[in-house]
Order: C-alpha cells, then sequence, then structure tokens
C-alpha cells in the first residue's frame, strides 16, 4: 500500500498550512506509517491511502517518490 503523509518538518511549530509539506510511503498499514516516522521531527497531519486512480494521478507528479520505511 502507498500512503501519503502530510506533515509540518518541525512538531513543535504550530501548523501552517502554507508549509505542509508531503511524502509518500510504502507501507502495510497507517499504524505502520506514523511508527516508521515517529523518530524524525515531524509534525504528522494526516495520513491517507493512496489507491487507484488517485495513485495513477498522483504519479504523474514531479515530486512522485515512495519512501520505503
Amino acid at each position: 500500500m502507498i500512503y501519503k503523509v502530510y506533515y509540518q518538518e518541525d512538531r513543535s511549530e504550530v501548523p501552517v498550512r502554507e508549509k505542509t509539506k508531503t511524502l509518500y510511503a510504502e507501507a502495510q498499514t497507517e499504524r505502520e506509517v506514523r511508527h516508521a516516522l515517529k523518530s524524525r521531527p515531524y509534525n504528522i497531519e494526516f495520513v491517507q491511502k493512496v489507491t487507484d486512480n488517485h495513485l495513477e494521478y498522483e504519479k504523474k507528479s514531479p515530486d512522485f517518490k515512495v519512501e520505503q520505511l
């Protein structure tokens, strides 16, 4: 499964939409994604499973790169 993670780079700051970044991660569950990113200083806003048509759309983005967690 591919998950899209919306996050802020510094968990001590208040989330600001303009500073939100995304990454794509391959994992079996959302819980695995959150656990794997726990050591990073990210403030995770949302984790979304990306499937089928949505995944095909995301693959067209030049920023699409799946991280192996």
